[in-house]
């Protein structure tokens, strides 16, 4: 019986790291968030405000969060985690490693948060350049983005992928920073400091080669409490951790501690934590939906994501192409760089985060109305075009 149960676990497992499965289910997590918010009652509103009981531990502590904070400033820490792991390892042992082969992901996904933030202030008139509105479209969805790839573009060079995860994780980090700066209130130094100081525990503790479980979980939780005590968005922890996790195994180790925790957080974060969160943001009522058009700023994130990204991300490499600090990878040629531009404009998860984040009021449902609709439509672009080139190359 063990055995059985222990052979399906690990059947679940491997079926959560397939990248299609990611995608599947965020776009099954949404369509119940849509239909739960639009059902009678307001019970979608309801149940993700709900708090845990009150102490004076949480509220010293400032933990006091809604069952929708606890997703966003709790879980969405693991996925940045993750991604904080991935980045790390292609820029030190992976296909990105070396300054060469990183600069052009590294300056397409600077072009691909440049141009779309411009494209948002200008389309909405100006409204996107208040609260930080602006940096809605900025990111992109790596597990959306990623299951569109695996499922319709199976004839493409893998170098593709790699410029594709490259592009999502970098232009991801570099919003969950954002976030990190933007939103910041009421910081408190020390309690900064104390995070800050727990997470450089962590790397030494690795780097000393001691890192059992039962003694980095607590320290790396203590910097999560830390960071969130101190006034900024929790999630930049996640991004600390995973860049001082080690990429190298020690001598005596059959893999480093980046591929281990990569390998059994992968499909924790792509298969639970990114469809909980879909579950917790994408709820959306229809009423805002029919808002978009009408609102500037939400006018304003919707082009960022569809019209800023693709340009942004293709100038990007382009310029770094062309000056000569990178190249494209092997066998990759520029058509095949168009699609993952498009896939760029596949924001959702972090751009729905920042959307709820900077728009106050009902206006965050049309904001959010906005990036879950351009986001389906660059999904739908980026296919036919992945499609095309795939045909293209057969």
């Amino acid at each position: 019986m063990a055995r059985r149960t222990a052979r399906r676990l690990d059947m679940l497992l491997e079926f959560l790291r397939l990248e299609t499965t990611g995608g599947r289910l965020l776009l099954v997590a949404t369509g119940l968030a849509l239909l739960w918010a639009n059902l009678p009652g307001g019970t979608y509103e309801w149940f993700w405000s709900l708090r845990p009981p009150s102490s004076a531990l949480l509220d010293a502590l400032h933990l006091d969060l809604p069952l929708a904070g606890w997703v966003t400033d709790g879980l969405l820490t693991v996925f940045f985690f993750v991604a904080g792991l991935e980045v790390k390892r292609e820029l030190t042992v992976g296909e990105l490693a070396g300054w060469r082969a990183a600069a052009l992901p590294v300056v397409a996904a600077l072009g691909g948060m440049f141009v779309p933030a411009v494209v948002a202030i200008v389309v909405s008139g100006g409204a996107a350049s208040h609260g930080g509105a602006w940096a809605i479209p900025v990111a992109t969805d790596i597990a959306f983005a990623l299951g569109v790839l695996a499922l319709a573009g199976s004839a493409l060079p893998s170098g593709v992928r790699v410029l594709l995860l490259s592009l999502a994780v970098i232009d991801d980090l570099g919003a969950i920073t954002l976030v990190g700066v933007l939103f910041a209130h009421d910081v408190r130094v020390w309690w900064l400091a104390a995070g800050l100081a727990l997470c450089l525990l962590y790397g030494l503790l690795h780097r000393l080669r001691y890192a059992p479980a039962w003694l980095v979980v607590p320290v790396a939780a203590g910097a999560w409490v830390c960071v969130q005590g101190g006034g900024v968005h929790a999630t930049v922890t996640g991004i600390l951790l995973g860049l001082l996790t080690p990429v190298r195994a020690a001598a005596a180790d059959a893999e480093s501690p980046c591929d281990r925790l990569l390998h059994r957080l992968h499909p924790v974060s792509a298969g639970v934590i990114v469809p909980v969160f879909a579950l917790a943001a994408a709820g959306i009522p229809l009423a805002a939906a029919g808002d978009v058009i009408g609102d500037p700023l939400a006018r304003g994130a919707a082009a960022g994501l569809l019209i800023g990204k693709p340009i942004g991300i293709m100038l990007g490499a382009w310029l770094a192409v062309r000056v000569g600090l990178g190249a494209l990878p092997p066998s990759v040629r520029w058509a095949d760089v168009l699609p993952v531009a498009m896939l760029g404009g596949v924001g959702y998860t972090v751009s729905l985060l920042i959307a709820r984040l900077s728009v106050p009021g009902g206006g965050a449902d049309t904001a959010a109305a906005a990036v879950l609709g351009a986001s389906i439509v660059a999904a739908v672009l980026a296919t036919v075009l992945v499609r095309w080139r795939g045909n293209a190359r057969s």
